[in-house]
């Protein structure tokens, strides 16, 4: 079983109900970092999947009203090479990004992937990625 890390968009989005069901759940264990109540310990559980998971997903859409989701997948690209997955959405729920961050996407794509990021452009590819993971051995 692999352990993946569900970063990203909050702010509301729906990405993560979406995506978990159409994970195998005999393969794939996802862990949704979104709590009703942010504090002290929703944190420290957070960053313990963030550093232990087998993957960290982070989803980027139009929906994101803040910028730590990019920074988190940019992080994350450089001190876990091979164990991050990205996927941008251009569209959700009827919102895009404004132009100028369309552009700056594109470049934060090109980036990712020079680190050793795999990036999807949706979240049936992200499935589809997770689902085709040879089973974990173990021991």
């Amino acid at each position: 079983m692999y352990s993946v890390f569900l970063g990203g968009t909050c702010n509301g989005s729906t990405w993560r109900d979406e995506l978990i069901p159409m994970l195998d759940s005999e393969k794939i264990s996802a862990f949704n970092p979104v709590v009703e109540e942010w504090n002290e310990e929703a944190q420290k559980v957070e960053d313990y999947h963030k550093e232990n998971d087998d993957f960290t997903l982070y989803v980027l859409t139009p929906e994101m009203i803040g910028v730590y989701g990019v920074f988190e997948v940019a992080m994350d690209s450089c001190k876990r090479p091979g164990k991050v997955v990205c996927c941008i959405l251009n569209e959700r729920n009827g919102k895009t990004y404004e132009s100028h961050i369309s552009k700056n996407m594109v470049k934060i794509k090109k980036d990712l992937i020079k680190n050793g990021t795999l990036v999807f452009d949706s979240l049936e590819e992200v499935a589809t990625f997770f689902n085709n993971l040879e089973k974990k051995q173990t021991l």
